[in-house]
C-alpha cells in the first residue's frame, strides 16, 4: 500500500502533463484544417512528373 503514495501524484502529474499538451495544439492550431489533407490527396500533382 505505500507504493500508492508514490503512483498517485506521478499518475496525476502525468495527466496534467497531457492535458497541457493538448491544450497547447488545440491553441497552435493543430487541428484547425481536419479536411485539407483528405482533400490534398485527391489532387493530381502534374508538377512531380519526370
Amino acid at each position: 500500500m505505500s507504493i500508492l503514495i508514490y503512483m498517485i501524484p506521478i499518475a496525476l502529474i502525468l495527466g496534467l502533463i497531457g492535458l497541457g499538451a493538448f491544450i497547447w495544439s488545440l491553441k497552435s492550431g493543430q487541428y484547425d484544417d481536419l479536411d485539407g489533407a483528405a482533400q490534398r490527396i485527391l489532387l493530381d500533382d502534374d508538377d512531380d512528373k519526370l
